[in-house]
């Protein structure tokens, strides 16, 4: 419930979306690292909630534990750290410097993981390994366009090939 709330509050940077694509990388980018130092911490500590969860899962994959991995995968759709600890002012924050983009990937990765869950409780191997391939993969295009400052191996190259 907490996260359709935090949603109704942001939902309307997405209408913006069209606008906001004509802003620079570089712009979209100051949105994460314009936040306040409160902000910040709130979503340092989410991420590392969401990476011991990755961590947690992958050795349960591996051994074809599905009955595990239900639960922890629900755990990451739900976990909401940074939603749950928000002060209204924070929630202005978030709504006006978060860049579209981020507050996209931050969807689809919850939205992975709770079809992570369902493919676990189905158990149904590929489809666990699918989604969990998804969500990381989720993991790296945010951390390649909001976190280039943390992850500096992730930052473009000019000799990359582009598709």
């Amino acid at each position: 419930m907490k996260r359709f709330l935090i949603l109704a509050i942001l939902i309307p940077t997405l209408s913006n979306a069209e606008e906001h694509q004509d802003h620079s990388m570089n712009e979209e980018r100051l949105g994460v690292n314009d936040l306040s130092i409160g902000l910040r911490s709130l979503l340092s500590e989410e991420m590392r909630y969401l990476q011991k969860g990755m961590a947690d899962i992958f050795p349960l994959y591996i051994s074809g534990d599905w009955e595990a991995i239900a639960p922890l995968a629900r755990k990451i759709e739900n976990s909401y750290v940074l939603k749950q600890n928000l002060s209204e002012e924070q929630v202005h924050e978030l709504h006006s410097k978060l860049p579209v983009g981020f507050i996209e990937l931050d969807q689809k990765f919850h939205y992975l993981s709770g079809m992570l869950a369902h493919a676990a409780k189905m158990e149904k191997p590929e489809l666990v390994g699918f989604y969990f391939s998804k969500m990381g993969e989720t993991c790296l295009s945010c951390h390649s366009l909001y976190a280039t400052e943390r992850f500096p191996k992730l930052e473009p190259t000019s000799n990359e090939h582009a598709h």
